[in-house]
C-alpha cells in the first residue's frame, strides 16, 4: 500500500542538525555571510523560523556559493513544510560540497514527502547506515514492494536496535496487513526507545486518533510539541481531535499556532473551514473553502466539505455539483453518497435519489442513517409501505432514536394507520421529552383526527416540559380553536406573544380568530400592531395580503406585497412573491422589470431565472422566455420543473413535438410530477387521443388515491369532449375526496348539462347553506341565479358575499348588473365601485359601459365598451353591447360591423336579440 509520510519524519533531529552544523564548505565564505548564518541559527534556537529564513536568504545574496547556508536553509524548509524549496536548496548544498551524511538523508526525506519513491532509491543506492536503510524501506513501501520494505526495516533495526523510523515503518506495514495490535506494539516501542524523537510521538498520536482514542492522541501530540513547539502538523492534528471533541476554543488556539508557522498552508485553511462548519458557521466555512478550491480545485476533502456546507446553507444545486465531482473520484465513499441522496431529496429529485441509494441498500442492514434516508426517499415517491418498512428497520436498530420513531409515525400516517402512528409518536415523546417535534406532531395528529380532548392533553403535557416556549402555547391555542373555545384560544395566543413579542404565528392566529368572529378590521389591526414591533416581518405582510385578497381588495393586496419587498430590498423571497403577484393580476410589465432587476443582481438564483421566464412569457416575449428557460435547464438539468417550464414556452410557440419531449423529460426525472402529467394529458386530448389522456388521469388517481386531482382531470377531459355522462361520476368522486367549492361548481355544471338541473341546484343550495362563509361558492350560486334571471335571489346572495368580502370586484360587478335588471337606483354607483377596483376587467368595463349607454351617457359608455371588447375580443355578449351602443348613437355602419362578428360566433346567448337589431339597421 502506498505510504504518505508525515513531514515529521524528515530525519531524527532536523532542528538539532541545524543547530549543530559547523562551518562546512567554508571555501569562498565571507565573514558577512557567516555572521548571517550564525544569526539564523540563533533564531532557529528561539523558534523564529521566519526570521531565520530571512537571514539565510540574506547570507546567500552575499555569497550564493555558501554550502553551509544552503544546507541550513534546506533543512529549515524541510522542518517548516516547504518541501519543494527544501529539495532545491539541499541539491545545491550537495553540489557545493556540503557533507553528504547530513545533506543526503534530508534530500531523501524531501523526496519521500513528495512521493518520489524511485528517486529516493536512485539517490541513496549503496547506502548502508540505519537511517538510509529505513528511508529506502519507506521508498519500497511507497512503491508497493512490501517484502523488500520489510527486509530493509529489519536490516535497519539490526544495525541500530530501537531505530525510530524503522519501527514506525514496520508499524505501517503491520497496519497494511490489518494487524492493529502489532502496529500499536511497534508504536509503543518507538516512543519508548526514542522518547526525544518527535516523529515517533507524532506517529503514535496519528495511530491513536485513527482508533478514535482522542484523549490519548492529544497526549501524544503534546509530547511532540514539548520537543518541537513549532511543529505545524502536531498543532493541526490536535485541532482535528479537538474539533471532533467539541473543544472549539482549544482547536482555534492550535490553528492560530499552526497559521503563525505556515500562514498559507492548505491544510491549515482546511482545518479552519472544518472548525467553522462544525460550529455551524457555514458562511465562513464556505468562504474559506472557495479560497482553497481556487488554488487547489482537486483537493477532494475540501470538495466534499464544500458539498456539505452548501447542503447546510440550502444551496442545493451547488451542493450537488461538488458532491458529483467528489463521487466521480471516490464512488464508494458512503458519507458523500448519503449526502448526495439527501441533497437530491431536498431538490425533489426522487427518482435519482432512489437510483443513488440502490447500490448501498444491500449493505444497509446496520446503517441507521442510510435506512432512514431510504425511508424518506420512498416517502417522497409515495411508496408508503416501503418507506414504513425502512423506518421500522432503522427504528429497530436504534429503538431510542426519537427522530426515527417520528419518521415512522409519518409513514404510518401516510398509509392511514393512525393508531400505530399515534403510538409511535407517544413513544417518541417519552424517549425525548426535551425535543418538541414528536409531541407537536402528536398534538397535530390528534387534532386532525378531531380527538380534541386527547390533543389538549398532549398539548398540556408538552407545556409542562416547555413552559416558556411560545410555540407550545400557540399550539395549545390551535387546539382550543378546534374546540371552538375562543376565550381559551385567545388566552393561549396572547400568552405566546407575551413570551415572545415577535412570535408571528400567534399574531396570525389572533387575526384568524378575528376573522372567525367576522371582524376583518380587527384581524387587520392585529397584524398591523405586530408590524409596529417588527416592520420587516415578511410573513405579516403576506398575511395582510391574504386578508386583503379575501375581501376582494386586490389593490391593497398588491400594496402590502410591495411594502414587504421595499422593507427588505435585498431579499429575494419577497421580490419573487411580488413578481408572481404582479403576474397574477396582469401587471406583467412590472413583473418583468422586477424580475430583470433581481435576476441581474443574483444571476445564479434559479427561482429568479424562473420568474424572469414567466414574466417574459406573460409579455409575449417567447424567444426571451425560450432563452431563459434554456438557461434554467442548463443550470439544473435534473430539475423536472425546469423541463416543464420549457414545455410551457414550446406549447405557446405551437411546437408540440418539443413540448411532448420536454414533458417526457420532466416525467422521467419525476414520474409523479402532477403539473407535467396534467399538461401531457391535455396535449394528448388536443391531439384527439382521449383514451391516452384518460389513462394519464387514472395514473394520477393510482399515485394519489386520496387526492381529488386525478378525478377532476378525468372530469375536465370528459367535459371537453362533450362526454358529460362520464364527467359526472369523476366529479362526484373528486368531491367525495375533497369537498371543495371548485369541485362542486364543476359537478353542478356537469349535472345540469346531463339533464339533472333540479338535482344540481338542490345540491348547490344545500352546500351554500352549509358553507355560508364560502365566497367562491356564494359567487357561483349568485351567477347561477343571474343565469336563471332570479335577480332578487342573486341580489341577496351577492350582498351576503360582500359582507364577507367588501372589496370583491366580481361580486360588485354582478350585483350592479342584478340591480340594473331590477331597476334599482344603486346599480350605477355599484358598477362604478367595481370599475374602481378592477378597471382592467372586460366584464366590469362592459357592465359599467352598457349601464352608461342605457342611462344616456353614450360617449363614456362607448369608450368603456370599446375597452371591454379590446380586453376580450372573443366575448360575443360584450361585442353585442358595443353594437347596440353604436346603433343608439347613430353609427349604423359600425353597429353592423360588430353584429356581423357577433352572429358569426358559435357561443352567443342573445342570437335573437342580435338578429332583431340587425333587421332594425
Amino acid at each position: 500500500m502506498p505510504v504518505t509520510r508525515s513531514k515529521t519524519h524528515a530525519g531524527a533531529a532536523v532542528v538539532s542538525a541545524l543547530l549543530l552544523l559547523g562551518a562546512v564548505g567554508a571555501c569562498g565564505k565571507t565573514e558577512t555571510s557567516a555572521s548571517l548564518v550564525a544569526d539564523a541559527r540563533q533564531f532557529i534556537a528561539k523558534g523564529d523560523s521566519k526570521a531565520a529564513v530571512i537571514q539565510l536568504k540574506n547570507a546567500l545574496v552575499k555569497n550564493p556559493s555558501d554550502a553551509d547556508a544552503r544546507l541550513t536553509l534546506g533543512l529549515l524548509y524541510l522542518d517548516t513544510g516547504d518541501i519543494p524549496s527544501a529539495e532545491k536548496e539541499l541539491r545545491k548544498a550537495i553540489e557545493l560540497g556540503a557533507p553528504k551524511d547530513k545533506a543526503l538523508p534530508a534530500l531523501a526525506n524531501a523526496l519521500m514527502l513528495q512521493q518520489q519513491y524511485q528517486k529516493v532509491l536512485d539517490e541513496t543506492a549503496g547506502a548502508a547506515d540505519a537511517d538510509m536503510l529505513a528511508l529506502r524501506a519507506d521508498a519500497n513501501a511507497g512503491l508497493g514492494k512490501a517484502d523488500q520494505a520489510t527486509a530493509l526495516y529489519a536490516q535497519a533495526l539490526a544495525a541500530r536496535p530501537g531505530h525510530a523510523a524503522a519501527l514506525i515503518g514496520s508499524a505501517r506495514q503491520a497496519l497494511a496487513r490489518k494487524d492493529l495490535p502489532e502496529a500499536n506494539r511497534l508504536a509503543d516501542e518507538a516512543v519508548k526507545s526514542n522518547p526525544a524523537d518527535a516523529s515517533a510521538w507524532m506517529f503514535k498520536g496519528d495511530l491513536l486518533r485513527a482508533q478514535a482514542k482522542g484523549s490519548e492522541a492529544l497526549a501524544a501530540y503534546d509530547q511532540v510539541l514539548k520537543l518541537k513547539p513549532n511543529h505545524r502538523s502536531a498543532h493541526l492534528e490536535r485541532a482535528f481531535v479537538e474539533i471532533a471533541a467539541g473543544k472549539f476554543d482549544a482547536a482555534k488556539a492550535d490553528l492560530d499556532a499552526a497559521r503563525k508557522i505556515t500562514p498559507n498552508a492548505l491544510m491549515v485553511s482546511y482545518a479552519q473551514a472544518l472548525l467553522d462548519f462544525t460550529q455551524g458557521k457555514h458562511a465562513a466555512a464556505k468562504e474559506t473553502l472557495q479560497k482553497i478550491l481556487r488554488v487547489a480545485p482537486e483537493h477532494m476533502p475540501s470538495v466534499l466539505m464544500a458539498g456539505a456546507v452548501e447542503h447546510a446553507l440550502g444551496s442545493l444545486p451547488q451542493a450537488e455539483q461538488h458532491l458529483r465531482k467528489y463521487l466521480a473520484a471516490m464512488p464508494e465513499h458512503r458519507y458523500a453518497r448519503k449526502l448526495m441522496v439527501s441533497t437530491l431529496l431536498k431538490m425533489g429529485q426522487t427518482t435519482e435519489a432512489l437510483a443513488q441509494l440502490a447500490p448501498m441498500l444491500d449493505s444497509a442492514k446496520d446503517d441507521v442513517q442510510l435506512l432512514a434516508l431510504a425511508g424518506e426517499a420512498h416517502m417522497q415517491a409515495r411508496d408508503y409501505a416501503k418507506a414504513t418498512a425502512y423506518f421500522e428497520q432503522a427504528s429497530a436498530l436504534a429503538p431510542d432514536a426519537a427522530g426515527l420513531r417520528t419518521s415512522l409515525a409519518l409513514g404510518k400516517l401516510a398509509t392511514g394507520d393512525d393508531a400505530r402512528a399515534v403510538s409511535e409518536l407517544e413513544q417518541s415523546t417519552r424517549l425525548d421529552a426535551k425535543s418538541p417535534k414528536a409531541a407537536v406532531l402528536l398534538v397535530m395528529t390528534e387534532l386532525r383526527l378531531k380527538r380534541y380532548d386527547k390533543a389538549l392533553a398532549a398539548a398540556k403535557a408538552l407545556e409542562a416540559t416547555q413552559p416558556a416556549d411560545p410555540m407550545v402555547h400557540n399550539l395549545k391555542g390551535g387546539v382550543y380553536l378546534g374546540m371552538n373555545d375562543m376565550v381559551n384560544a385567545r388566552a393561549s395566543f396572547d400568552k405566546a406573544l407575551s413570551l415572545k413579542a415577535d412570535y408571528f404565528p400567534a399574531a396570525a392566529n389572533l387575526a384568524q380568530l378575528a376573522m372567525r368572529e367576522k371582524k376583518p378590521e380587527l384581524a387587520k389591526q392585529q397584524l398591523l400592531s405586530f408590524l409596529e414591533k417588527d416592520k420587516k416581518n415578511v410573513e405579516a405582510y403576506y398575511a395582510l395580503t391574504k386578508l386583503a385578497l379575501a375581501q376582494g381588495r386586490k389593490d391593497e393586496a398588491r400594496q402590502w406585497l410591495e411594502k414587504a419587498s421595499s422593507e427588505n430590498p435585498e431579499a429575494i423571497g419577497p421580490a419573487r412573491t411580488l413578481g408572481a403577484h404582479y403576474l397574477s393580476i396582469g401587471q406583467k410589465d412590472k413583473a418583468l422589470t422586477l424580475a430583470r432587476k433581481f435576476q441581474v443582481a443574483n444571476p445564479k438564483n434559479l427561482d429568479l431565472l424562473d420568474l424572469l421566464g414567466q414574466a417574459q412569457l406573460a409579455n409575449g416575449d417567447l424567444p426571451g422566455a425560450l432563452d431563459t428557460y434554456g438557461k434554467l435547464v442548463g443550470a439544473a438539468p435534473k430539475s423536472a420543473m425546469a423541463h416543464f417550464r420549457l414545455a410551457t414556452v414550446h406549447i405557446q410557440m405551437k411546437n408540440l413535438s418539443a413540448t411532448a419531449e420536454d414533458l417526457k423529460k420532466a416525467l422521467a426525472l419525476q414520474p409523479d410530477f402532477v403539473d407535467a402529467q396534467v399538461a401531457q394529458a391535455e396535449l394528448a386530448a388536443r391531439a384527439g387521443k382521449l383514451d391516452e389522456a384518460l389513462g394519464i388521469a387514472r395514473q394520477i388517481q393510482k399515485q394519489r388515491p386520496k387526492e381529488a386531482l386525478g378525478y377532476q382531470l378525468e372530469g375536465n377531459l370528459s367535459m371537453s369532449q362533450g362526454k358529460v355522462a362520464q364527467a359526472v361520476p369523476a366529479f362526484e368522486k373528486a368531491f367525495a375526496l375533497t369537498p371543495s367549492s371548485g369541485t362542486l361548481i364543476k359537478l353542478h355544471s356537469a349535472l345540469r348539462q346531463s339533464g339533472k338541473g333540479k338535482e344540481a341546484d338542490a345540491r348547490l343550495a344545500k352546500a351554500a347553506a352549509e358553507h355560508p362563509d364560502d365566497v367562491a361558492l356564494g359567487l357561483y350560486v349568485a351567477e347561477n341565479d343571474l343565469a336563471g334571471k332570479r335577480y332578487k335571489a342573486a341580489i341577496a346572495g351577492l350582498e351576503a358575499v360582500l359582507k364577507l368580502a367588501p372589496g370583491n370586484a366580481a361580486a360588485l360587478n354582478n350585483l350592479a348588473w342584478a340591480y340594473q335588471q331590477e331597476k334599482d337606483p344603486r346599480a350605477l354607483k355599484t358598477a362604478e365601485q367595481a370599475f374602481a377596483l378592477a378597471g382592467d376587467s372586460a366584464a366590469v368595463a362592459d357592465t359599467l359601459g352598457w349601464m352608461l349607454v342605457e342611462q344616456g351617457d353614450a360617449k363614456r359608455g362607448l369608450t368603456l365598451l370599446q375597452k371591454a371588447v379590446a380586453l376580450a375580443p372573443e366575448a360575443a355578449d360584450i361585442r353585442f353591447h358595443l353594437a347596440a351602443g353604436l346603433a343608439r348613437t347613430g353609427d349604423k355602419a359600425g353597429a353592423r360591423r360588430e353584429l356581423d362578428r357577433v352572429l358569426a360566433s358559435k357561443n352567443f346567448s342573445q342570437v335573437e336579440e342580435a338578429r332583431a337589431l340587425a333587421r332594425e339597421l
